[in-house]
């Protein structure tokens, strides 16, 4: 099973999860590049060049196939993932993300973020993460939440700026979603500000994907991990 971090996280998002996961399956966590431990290799990280550093890794540990899990755009690189390496994707598990493309208010927040990373990364890292849980996680879960602010204050600001490019063009996978023959999954938060849910509980059925939804926003290995724990341990 590979899990792979969303914006401004790392692969080190994952481990308390391991312990448990690891007793039924072998675990892969990867920095995606500009995050956590992985240099800035493009000014635009786009989810293609992501899945092919991904594959790059796997054929370092002679993985074959896997369950790709994603958290958000961790979840977009998985679909590049599947539509460029088909066969080597035993399972697809999005959390807190989907396959459809940024609409054009979402592009301009993007690039407004840009803009913000220039004159002041610190403030545009901290209210982002701050404002991605939901609002009654948000004072339960704040010292997470803090800890996760200052894991992406020490990531290069050319890194963030490539990963917000590369989500910002990134290309809709709905069909890719759709078309994956093997069993599919989604995980989503009540409350998730970036992720709609009805939206996504709609598009899960006309593609054939098993969808949850339980308490929390966008952070949801934070503010719900019993609940992913048990989601991802019932999956291989």
């Amino acid at each position: 099973m590979v899990l792979l971090h969303g914006f401004l996280e790392s692969s080190r998002m994952w481990i308390p999860l391991i312990p448990e996961l690891s007793k039924t399956v072998r675990i892969v966590i990867i920095d995606l590049p500009g995050m956590g431990e992985s240099g800035v290799i493009s000014e635009n990280h786009s989810m293609e060049l992501m899945a092919e550093v991904v594959a790059m890794g796997l054929d370092h540990l002679q993985v074959r196939t896997a369950i790709m899990v994603g958290h958000s755009m961790g979840g977009y690189v998985t679909l590049a993932y599947a539509e460029m390496f088909p066969e080597r994707v035993e399972k697809i598990v999005l959390l807190n993300s989907t396959p459809i493309a940024d609409s054009e208010e979402r592009i301009n927040i993007r690039n407004r973020a840009l803009k913000i990373l220039d004159r002041s990364p610190r403030a545009y890292i901290s209210n982002a993460i701050g404002n991605w849980a939901g609002e009654t996680s948000r004072e339960k879960f704040s010292a997470e939440i803090e800890t996760s602010k200052s894991l992406a204050l020490t990531f290069p600001i050319e890194g963030i700026k490539a990963g917000l490019r590369g989500m910002r063009d990134r290309k809709d996978r709905t069909e890719v979603l759709r078309n994956f023959p093997r069993e599919k999954f989604m995980l989503l938060g009540k409350e998730d500000p970036i992720i709609a849910v009805q939206e996504s509980l709609e598009l899960a059925k006309q593609c054939g994907v098993k969808a949850k939804v339980v308490e929390g926003g966008h952070l949801s290995v934070i503010e719900n991990f019993s609940s992913v724990r048990d989601f991802l341990r019932s999956i291989p």
